[in-house]
């Protein structure tokens, strides 16, 4: 008998780290999965980022402290990948 894929619950720390998954993708740091290449996207890495933040803004006050700072590491991380990656001039 097959087995059914069981998702696991809910977390704030999952779905920050499916972001954060998201975003180094977007840098290139990390092969996409459906190319598995590394291609930087990098207007995609920067709403990825800037969502990141946003969820930082709006949700202030209501993380537990291994929430706010996974958050706050993630997008330290991204935003200097980011910045590193677009020297170039590019937005």
């Amino acid at each position: 008998m097959e087995e059914k894929f069981i998702p696991p619950p809910a977390d704030f720390k999952f779905f920050l780290t499916t972001l954060g998954i998201q975003a180094a993708i977007f840098l290139g740091e990390m092969n996409n999965p459906m190319t598995d290449k590394k291609e930087e996207d990098l207007p995609q890495a920067k709403f990825i980022i800037d969502t990141l933040g946003m969820l930082q803004e709006k949700t202030k006050g209501n993380l537990t402290p291994e929430e706010s700072k996974l958050l706050e590491n993630m997008l330290y991380e991204l935003r200097t990948q980011y910045v590193a990656k677009n020297q170039g001039g590019q937005k």
